[in-house]
């Protein structure tokens, strides 16, 4: 196998009938591509190259024969559908011992993992010839400034808005995260160096004889490094703990979050000029604090989590802090210090006489000395030097950044700004961003878990005996009565639950963690499946119980509201407040729909509203993607989600009358389109209009961390098209109400999509039978991929089985059906069925909510991804693991009906015949990545199908997982 890459190769050309279609008029700009991409291709035959030299090497030339002859049998498949290259491979397959298809699944799915990093280098490389002509993008900063400048916006309004903004990706772990940190950090060291081939190539004169030379070093490390990979072991042999998401998080703050983000500020500042630029951008997690249906979530993870965060943080300002020590050498014999810079100095335990004369050094001492003995403190770690003794710790970040401050302000009052920017800045920013925390970490558990909990310790304290069985209205005034009342529920020395005692224990937790760590440790407390109002309730006297929330929540009295006499100013003292917002998750279709009757009826209780004024009017509020995917399909669930933002957002500008309460959707977004996935700016822009105000939250999973933020600067890229995004979702409001004939258009488009959907997965006699056989949801379920379980329940049931390994699952069999099905019998009965309107008036209608609504036109381009990315051929070999015949040809028959009705709804809508017409990074991508993504598959399909048969050892199990991880890894978004 020479692992060519795709282009050099006819048998590798996927596209070659569409070459057909070239025209001399737009052969020019098809010459044009195929230069932009030389780079590209270089750099993959170099991988591709150096894998195929290690593969021989270490497994020798017949497995590297075997490796070849499984790729071309697997792109004449694909290209033709030649049924003798199938039997040919079906046969091939058949006929490999257990370790020689582990050797090939690990040759193509290490292709798949070197191809992502040649991919990211030339995105790079694109975007920075691009940058240097003036070519900027769409998603960067300088274009949405320059976009709000053209609109008369000025920089002190950007300023005044980004002050009352908040923006803040959060990440999470879910059943997807195959990546080792081994792997990981494996990967970035050649990312680096392909970086650096491109730096020696630029500097490199005519006739330069160091270039070979260096070239060839590089070419050596690299090669060093993908041996590295090939005798690095892809699996975990134990399941993953929460200790080990843990920590692969905390490995891309320390790549990308802890120096990208200042970046991202400072660039801010420079194109707004004098304008201050507050912290508005800030990092959330939920590794160690989601606990809905995990039970392996406790107190002790919690704890570890802020422990590890806040070790991260304070290691990253104690490196920052050295490196600054040895650049500000500035001399007082030179140079003078303002006062509180030389009361600084003076108060620094450094005695060196050699630094007598050097105050920012010797102040940079003791401040080191200080972290180190916060590091002590709250992680239990220690600094790695010691010029002093660690001494005196900080009690908050805030202390530390005053710190700061008086030197950065010392230097500019002494001619030396030059020396605060490079290094004394972005360290300023990060503790302003990170403190000593580093990230928000999010408490989430499900309402029935609070139920249970609020039960037991209402009936041991003898107040209502069966509170589950209470109807609503009685829940209501019960856990109402015990808002306003200050004594607790528990009883000394009642005998507990486990599970209520663990309850407890995690809002224990954060009381003390917001205590040690800072109050923005821990500031949101996420509900699942919120259905009632008594599910918000529950949550807050949760908070009381243990002192999260303080005094009594209770209406104001006539007199309270009255304005107090002169001098008396009316008692808040027993006035409630909250330390932890409560944050309802809208899921299903039907919690979607009574999100918004939800919410009014909980702030039409008595005291909630000024409640929340007062604990910093802020009020998230969940939105799930996922579910309501699995529950109605894709457009539904997008239509739905779409009509609860509006409702809500009407619903506070309602409140604000009396209640100035800033109102923060959160999206649960996955990695794949099916999950809420797909581009992050096009998803912001496309938010109903006055929905975004400069706050949102939302969530980053499963492959997609890595592919967004494993390399630093596409890190700081993605992190800038969500603030680009939300400064013009914002401020220039580019979507426009939407017509009454766009909406109606939609509910019409909804109910027929969701009627086909739920026709399928719902009603069809068993699509169950058929979704465990035909994709590896078993095999995911049992590899070590996650801290969570696959299913809420032991149970074998599509409504128990969570949405991320159902999507997962669709994605790695490429039938996808959770991005696009359903969409294409809509369109369908809405142009053949609805009265009062001819097809022509139907399709006009859909061509002209494409062009003009943001909303459909980026729910649509999501599914063109989806469709591109998905394979009727490979999805039927899956099929034929579904033992029942009539059963698998009645599923795949109505799957590939649907596909080819919503491929022909999308051509008749967009005008493009070719999927990904209008995205040239992805249709590259997949041209370069699928020819080796596919032998995956194929060598996938006939592991599952021997393992079923009970033709098991341990290689077979992991050959079968080890192409789960290069499936996932080379389609990029199926977390």
């Amino acid at each position: 196998m020479h692992l060519r890459p795709p282009i050099l190769s006819r048998s590798h050309d996927v596209c070659s009938k569409r070459k057909k279609l070239t025209t001399a008029a737009n052969a020019p700009k098809e010459h044009q591509n195929l230069k932009n991409e030389r780079p590209l291709v270089e750099d993959i035959r170099l991988l591709g190259r150096i894998l195929g030299d290690v593969i021989r090497e270490q497994e020798g030339e017949t497995a590297f024969e075997l490796v070849e002859q499984v790729r071309k049998l697997s792109v004449a498949f694909r290209r033709d559908a030649d049924q003798e290259a199938d039997r040919a491979l079906k046969k091939l397959l058949k006929s490999l011992a257990s370790e020689q298809t582990v050797s090939v699944i690990r040759a193509f799915t290490y292709f798949s993992h070197l191809a992502n990093l040649a991919e990211d280098r030339h995105h790079l490389r694109r975007r920075m010839i691009h940058d240097r002509a003036g070519d900027t993008q769409e998603g960067s900063i300088e274009v949405a400034l320059a976009r709000l400048r053209s609109a008369g916006i000025t920089p002190k309004t950007v300023s005044q808005t980004l002050a009352a903004s908040y923006v803040s990706p959060v990440l999470t772990a879910h059943p997807t995260e195959v990546q080792r940190k081994s792997i990981l950090d494996a990967e970035r060291d050649i990312a680096t160096l392909l970086a650096q081939r491109d730096d020696i190539r630029a500097r490199a004169l005519p006739k330069d004889a160091l270039a070979p030379r260096e070239l060839s070093t590089n070419e050596a490390q690299i090669r060093a490094r993908v041996l590295q990979l090939w005798q690095t072991r892809l699996l975990r042999f134990t399941k993953l703990t929460v200790a080990d998401e843990v920590e692969n998080a905390l490995s891309y703050y320390e790549s990308t979050f802890l120096r990208e983000i200042p970046k991202l500020y400072a660039d801010l500042e420079r194109q707004l000029g004098s304008q201050p630029v507050a912290s508005f951008f800030r990092m959330g997690q939920w590794i160690g604090g989601d606990r809905d249906g995990n039970p392996n979530v406790t107190a002790q993870t919690l704890e570890h989590a802020l422990r590890r965060q806040s070790d991260v943080a304070l290691r990253h300002y104690l490196t920052e802090v050295h490196l600054l020590g040895g650049e500000l050498s500035v001399s007082a014999m030179l140079v003078g210090c303002t006062p509180a810079m030389q009361e600084l100095a003076d108060r620094s335990p450094d005695l060196n006489e050699h630094r007598q004369d050097e105050p920012y050094r010797r102040a940079l001492t003791g401040i080191y000395a200080r972290l180190a003995a916060t590091l002590k403190l709250l992680s239990g770690g220690e600094a790695a030097r010691h010029a002093v003794a660690p001494q005196n710790p900080y009690p908050n970040a805030g202390a530390f950044l005053a710190d700061l401050r008086i030197i950065r302000d010392s230097l500019r009052a002494h001619y030396a700004s030059a020396l605060v920017g490079q290094r004394l800045e972005p360290l300023m920013r990060a503790v302003e961003v990170f403190g000593f925390h580093l990230a928000t970490v999010d408490l989430r558990q499900s309402s029935d878990k609070h139920e249970e909990t609020i039960a037991e310790l209402l009936a041991k304290a003898r107040i209502e005996p069966d509170y589950a069985a209470l109807p609503e209205e009685r829940k209501q005034a019960v856990l109402l009565q015990m808002l306003a009342d200050a004594r607790p529920l528990r009883v000394m020395g009642a005998d507990y639950s486990e599970q209520t005692l663990g309850e407890i224990a995690i809002f224990e937790s954060a009381k003390c963690m917001r205590e040690r760590y800072g109050a923005q440790a821990i500031r949101h407390y996420i509900i699942s499946h919120t259905e009632t109002v008594s599910d918000l309730l529950e949550a807050l006297l949760l908070q009381k119980e243990v002192g999260l929330m303080r005094g009594r929540l209770m209406a104001p009295t006539p007199a309270e509201k009255a304005k107090p006499l002169a001098g008396q100013p009316r008692d808040t003292s027993d006035e409630a407040v909250n330390d932890l917002i409560v944050v309802p998750l809208f899921e299903t279709i039907d919690d979607l729909r009574n999100a918004a009757p939800i919410m009014r009826a909980f702030y039409a209780l008595p005291g909630v509203a000024q409640m929340v004024v007062r604990s910093g009017a802020e009020q998230d509020i969940m939105l799930g993607y996922s579910d309501s995917n699995k529950d109605g399909g894709i457009f539904t669930s997008n239509w739905e989600l779409y009509r609860a933002e509006i409702a809500l957002a009407e619903l506070f500008d309602e409140l604000a009358a009396t209640h100035k309460i800033s109102l923060r959707m959160f999206h649960g977004r996955g990695g794949t389109v099916g999950r809420g996935g797909g581009p992050s700016y096009q998803a912001i822009l496309a938010q109903p209009p006055g929905t975004v105000r400069g706050q949102i939250r939302l969530t980053e999973q499963g492959e997609v961390i890595g592919s967004k933020y494993a390399n630093p600067e596409i890190g700081r890229r993605n992190l800038e098209t969500l603030v680009a995004a939300t400064l013009e979702a914002t401020l220039l409001q580019p979507t426009k109400p939407a017509t009454d004939a766009f909406l109606k258009a939609a509910e019409t488009l909804s109910s027929n999509s969701m009627a086909a959907y739920r026709a399928l997965v719902y009603e069809t006699p068993g699509f169950t039978d058929y979704f465990f056989s035909a994709t590896p949801i078993r095999e995911i379920a049992e590899l070590n991929i996650g801290s969570r379980p696959a299913s809420r329940k032991a149970a074998r049931s599509l409504e128990d089985l969570r949405a991320v390994p159902w999507s997962f699952s669709w994605g790695q069999c490429r039938l996808t059906i959770n991005g696009w099905y359903g969409f294409g019998s809509a369109v369908h009965q809405f142009l053949n069925d609805t009265p009062g309107q001819t097809r022509r008036e139907g399709l006009a209608l859909l061509q002209r909510m494409y062009k003009e609504w943001p909303f459909f036109r980026a729910l649509l381009s999501n599914m063109d991804m989806v469709l591109a990315k998905s394979d009727l051929g490979l999805g039927s070999r899956y099929s034929e693991l579904v033992a029942n015949a009539r059963l698998r040809k009645k599923v795949f028959t109505a799957i590939e009906s649907e596909w080819k009705q919503t491929v022909e709804a999308l051509v008749l809508i967009t005008g493009d015949k070719q999927r990904l017409a209008n995205n040239a990074p992805l249709s590259r991508s997949i041209r370069h990545r699928f020819p080796y993504i596919d032998p995956l598959h194929h060598l996938q399909v006939e592991l599952m199908r021997r393992y079923r048969e009970g033709k098991f050892d341990e290689r077979l199990h992991r050959g079968i997982h080890i192409s789960i991880n290069g499936i996932a890894a080379g389609l990029r978004n199926t977390g």
